[in-house]
């Protein structure tokens, strides 16, 4: 039950706060005065979006905050929540970015958390819902809304979901078979073009510098034979160098100074020794290349390249992909029987979903014809109107195995004796659809006992059949707590709690409020609504 609504800077609404009574709740006030605010802001509250633009003028956010009371072993459950207790829900929308933040028992909550609670907390039938209930799309929805067991609907959603899944990998790999299959002679021979030269990675690179390293080794040879020749020449430095060793000895008998020279002079005839022995074991780099073989295989790597127009290392890329494009070519036929079989047995799964789906909602449907004929009936209907689904199919699945299709459901009624049934959407009137929607609301509400929302549902209807549907509403209203927006002055005294929504000029702005009445006041709003004056 909601027990207390406050609403700040919101549209025209600066402070509004609504202490809600059990049972019937009414909100009356003038066209435009700003009574479906209130009822945007619980929508608000409990998950549905809202533009930034209706934050009030000059405030940074706007906030809706609501109590709602739980009865004692209530299922609703999620973060933060528990069963039974007050539920104190609260969200902001900012005005600069248009994101909101949501609260539940005072703990930062999100979106799904409200709309996983919503169906337990309000049932909010409009107007609005007039139009939609004339949609064969949405009449299929309310049957599948009172199939006894969910379940049913969400297998027929993934087996549909895994049968998809196959066909678009069906699909891929059909596309690229037929993608390849027109490309398959440029691949083959492109493969042919490559096989022949056969390139391996960085192999060019390779080549150019065994090649640079035999033409320095022509410049090696050439220094390394001078050097040799210098060293060995006819008489060589090494034997020169010991000679001169030798008469420095007998020199330094005569003169002292000569036996550091002559020192000097043996340790020259070991240096030219060494220097002799690492010259003769230089060897050149790239020694035993054949630089003509190298310059032939560079030719044949160009001509290549040019034929090809790509570098070689894309070229040995090229080839690879060639080859596996080739080769799924070949083997795929393999890949399109797996899956061919694997979309018969997911359509043998969704076959059987679906003929799940088809026998509960047949089953739903006789139930609910039933109830809503009971319903009708107990809001000014005749005896003698008559409920009904027929079933239309609808394909689902199209494929090699053949053609699936669900039941899906669509209103049709009798309003009277000895006529045939007719579609709903082709001769219902604005007062029979009203009642339409009190009656699947009245329906809807049984199992959760949420706080029922009617916002003029009572469009189109007056006389006896208003007092059929303010009975019933009464009816309701004594099992489970109602909001009521309404113009009908007849409705509105049946509330416990009577609120005005009024629209007020201060200072040049503009103000909704919404105010409490007690008796005097209430006489006198019955009075306005009747037409006369108060």
């Amino acid at each position: 039950m909601l027990e207390l609504l406050r609403i700040r800077d919101l549209a025209l609404i600066e402070d509004a706060e609504l202490e809600f009574a059990p049972g019937m709740n009414a909100l009356t006030g003038e066209t435009g005065a700003g009574k479906s605010f209130i009822v945007r802001a619980i929508d608000f509250l409990t998950g549905e979006p809202m533009s930034a633009d209706l934050v009030r003028p000059g405030k940074d956010k706007a906030v809706v905050e609501a109590v709602f009371v739980l009865p004692e072993g209530s299922d609703l459950d999620g973060p933060n929540v528990d069963g039974g207790g007050e539920l104190i829900i609260r969200r902001e929308l900012s005005a600069d970015t248009g994101r909101s933040r949501v609260f539940v028992n005072d703990r930062l909550g999100s979106l799904d958390t409200l709309r996983d609670l919503r169906a337990g907390l309000v049932l909010h039938t409009s107007q609005h819902g007039q139009q939609k209930l004339l949609q064969p799309a949405h009449q299929a929805r309310i049957l599948d809304a009172f199939l006894p067991d969910p379940g049913v609907l969400a297998a027929r959603d993934a087996a549909l979901a895994a049968v998809r899944a196959v066909q678009a990998a069906r699909a891929e790999l059909e596309a690229k078979v037929a993608d390849l299959s027109r490309q398959r002679e440029f691949l083959e021979f492109q493969r042919s073009e490559i096989a022949k030269v056969a390139p391996q990675p960085g192999e060019e690179d390779e080549l150019l510098a065994r090649k640079a390293g035999l033409k320095d080794h022509e410049r090696l040879e050439e220094a390394r034979g001078r050097a040799l020749e210098a060293l060995l020449g006819e008489v060589p430095l090494a034997a020169q160098a010991g000679e001169l060793a030798r008469c420095l000895v007998q020199l330094a008998d005569f003169d002292p100074s000569f036996s550091q020279d002559k020192d000097l002079a043996e340790d020259f005839r070991h240096l030219l020794a060494n220097l002799e022995t690492r010259i003769r074991r230089l060897a050149p780099k790239g020694e035993g290349d054949d630089i003509e073989a190298i310059e032939a295989r560079l030719f044949e790597l160009a001509k290549l390249k040019r034929k090809l127009g790509k570098g070689l290392d894309e070229i040995v890329d090229l080839g690879r992909h060639a080859e596996e494009n080739l080769s799924f070519l070949d083997s795929c036929a393999l890949d399109a029987r797996r899956l061919e079989r694997e979309e018969a047995e997911a359509a043998t799964l969704l076959g059987q979903a679906l003929d799940a789906l088809n026998a509960a909602r047949a089953a739903a449907a006789e139930d609910l014809s039933a109830r809503l004929g009971r319903e009708l009936a107990g809001l000014g209907f005749s005896e003698h109107a008559r409920v009904e689904f027929a079933f239309e199919p609808v394909e689902v699945y199209a494929g090699p195995t053949g053609v699936l299709s669900e039941q899906r459901g669509r209103l049709f009624w009798v309003p009277n004796p000895g006529q045939p049934p007719r579609p709903l959407d082709k001769i219902a009137s604005g007062g029979e659809l009203s009642r339409f929607l009190l009656a699947l609301a009245s329906l809807r509400a049984e199992a959760a006992q949420p706080t029922l929302i009617f916002d003029e549902v009572d469009a189109g209807i007056g006389g006896h059949t208003l007092i059929r549907v303010g009975e019933r509403l009464v009816d309701l209203a004594d099992k489970q707590q109602m909001i009521l927006i309404t113009h009908w002055p007849q409705l509105a005294k049946l509330a416990k709690r009577h609120f005005l929504v009024r629209k007020d000029v201060i200072d040049g702005l503009t103000f909704t409020g919404c105010v409490r009445l007690g008796a005097p006041e209430i006489e006198s709003e019955l009075v306005r609504m009747s037409g006369g004056e108060s």
